[in-house]
């Protein structure tokens, strides 16, 4: 569903893109939080305790809100992101304005801009899928590199090591 042909002003379409996302978001935080409560009860309660965990959590909610307001800029990362952030507990004092900026973004890129990345890459594919495809795999290298990159950053700089020390 396109929202540049609701029909509707520019700023009630962004108005309502920005309430869906905030509300999703939101609710896909939540989520997270009843997750990290119900593990609470099973035998990852005992490797949650852990100080290591504790360390990682307590970064994850300190340095975290970035990665929630930028999440919204990408593509099925977004989620994961929110969902984490309530499984860690982030504190609502980062959580909310990180969410709310993220949906401003959102709501703004995907009001005006944000569908024609869909059409050109439908466009594309019907000119030729195979460039479409290595587009595809070009970007999803490029994500796997930046992940990576990150991680080992974090654990050479952090000290949390694959063994959890």
């Amino acid at each position: 569903m396109d929202p540049t042909q609701w029909g509707a002003p520019f700023e009630a379409v962004v108005a309502a893109l920005f309430c869906i996302v905030l509300l999703r978001a939101n609710a896909t935080y939540w989520a997270g939080r009843l997750v990290a409560r119900g593990a609470n009860r099973t035998r990852a309660a005992r490797w949650m305790n852990t100080q290591s965990y504790q360390r990682a959590v307590e970064r994850i909610n300190r340095w975290g809100a970035p990665a929630v307001s930028v999440s919204f800029l990408t593509i099925g990362v977004q989620t994961v992101i929110n969902l984490a952030a309530g499984a860690t507990r982030m504190p609502l004092t980062r959580y909310l304005p990180a969410s709310v900026v993220g949906s401003i973004a959102w709501a703004f890129l995907y009001g005006t801009v944000g569908f024609v990345g869909f059409e050109a890459l439908a466009v594309l594919w019907q000119h030729s899928p195979a460039v479409a495809v290595l587009a595809g795999l070009v970007a999803l290298a490029g994500l796997a590199w930046f992940v990576l990159r990150q991680l080992r950053s974090a654990v050479g700089v952090g000290g949390i090591g694959p063994d959890g020390a």
